[in-house]
């Protein structure tokens, strides 16, 4: 029988090396379909093993040798992050649940400060766009080039992206409630220019569902930590903090990690996926001179997958610790006040 101490280690370790696949599985994503790497995927099919059918176009040497560094790139990194949990055995549960919340956090911050940037900036241009004005500020070179995707994603969206990674980092706390308060003052605008000056554009329309979509996917995780999603069912709030703990627990490993791969899964599968596909495309709306902020919506659901998944290491990794303390002292401290305090009870 497992002691509390070898749970810990060993849930330690496959916390650790949960978060690492995700990470991996995305750089994977981006490495195969934007820099045409082959992938351990296509590697195993070009030898036939694990039941995979041998790929119709047998891999060239090049590639092999590409395939065979990021499988063992990979499965290095797999290996580590199991050694560092082992390395580091006197931290506890509770840390480290403090330590993958801080994570989840951060890609929530970037995102927010992303869609606040590039909502903004890019309305902007197609404000100018749309009136004619953008030739006069920028020339008409640069106004030919704004009106391609695939240059304002590259050129004016992803240095925003980069620009939020650097503030997601310097300011700590975001105000969900302001992005709602955003969406309304978007949609008050577009009620006045409609009916008062009769005046409407494709663009301001985009930034209500840009900024709205962002606001609901974004805030889940953040809403995870607070305890504020809904839980259908009338018995739960009468059961002890350690049954509590066990129907958490199982809750994170049987429905919660798994929904969160099928999303990405499914969304990042193949190249024409739902996710993929409109991210390598830069797709934009059909609606004339709008926003071209739609190929980064679909980027939401991987925002929203990657957080909640962290988040729900975390959750899981305190409900473990609440399995393993013998004490039925009530006044340690919650998931949301260890969360926010930040120092494990």
């Amino acid at each position: 029988m497992l002691t509390g101490h070898q749970i810990a280690l060993i849930s330690r370790g496959l916390a650790y090396m949960m978060v690492s696949a995700l990470l991996l599985y995305l750089i994977n994503n981006y490495l195969v379909y934007w820099q045409d790497l082959p992938g351990t995927f296509n590697l195993m099919s070009h030898y036939g093993v694990a039941g995979l059918e041998k790929l119709n176009l047998p891999l060239d040497d090049t590639q092999i040798t590409q395939g065979w560094i990021q499988f063992t790139s990979y499965l290095t990194i797999l290996v580590l992050s199991f050694a560092y949990a082992l390395k580091t055995k006197t931290r506890s549960l509770l840390q480290d649940s403090i330590r993958f919340s801080a994570l989840a956090a951060y890609i929530i911050r970037l995102s927010f400060w992303s869609v606040l940037l590039v909502g903004f900036i890019d309305m902007v241009i197609s404000f100018l766009r749309v009136e004619n004005f953008l030739g006069f500020w920028v020339g008409e070179h640069l106004e030919q080039q704004l009106g391609r995707p695939i240059f304002r994603g590259t050129y004016v969206h992803y240095p925003l992206i980069f620009m939020s990674a650097i503030l997601a980092i310097r300011f700590r706390s975001i105000s969900f409630p302001w992005l709602a308060v955003m969406v309304v003052l978007a949609e008050f605008l577009i009620v006045i220019t409609r009916f008062v000056f009769s005046y409407e554009q494709a663009y301001m329309g985009d930034i209500v569902r840009f900024w709205y979509a962002a606001l609901f996917l974004f805030a889940s995780a953040s809403t995870l930590v607070e305890e504020g999603h809904v839980r259908v069912d009338v018995i739960y709030a009468g059961f002890s903090r350690r049954t509590k703990a066990w129907v958490d627990s199982i809750g994170c490993v049987i429905l919660g990690i798994p929904i969160c791969w099928v999303i990405l899964m499914h969304g990042m599968g193949g190249r024409g996926n739902s996710i993929n596909n409109p991210l390598l495309s830069f797709e934009v709306s059909q609606s004339g001179y709008g926003m071209y902020v739609n190929y980064l919506m679909a980027g939401f659901l991987v925002v929203f997958a990657v957080s909640m998944m962290i988040q729900f290491v975390s959750y899981l990794l305190f409900n473990i610790a609440e399995l393993n303390n013998a004490s039925s002292d009530p006044d340690r401290p919650s998931y949301q006040q260890l969360i926010t305090s930040g120092k494990p009870g």
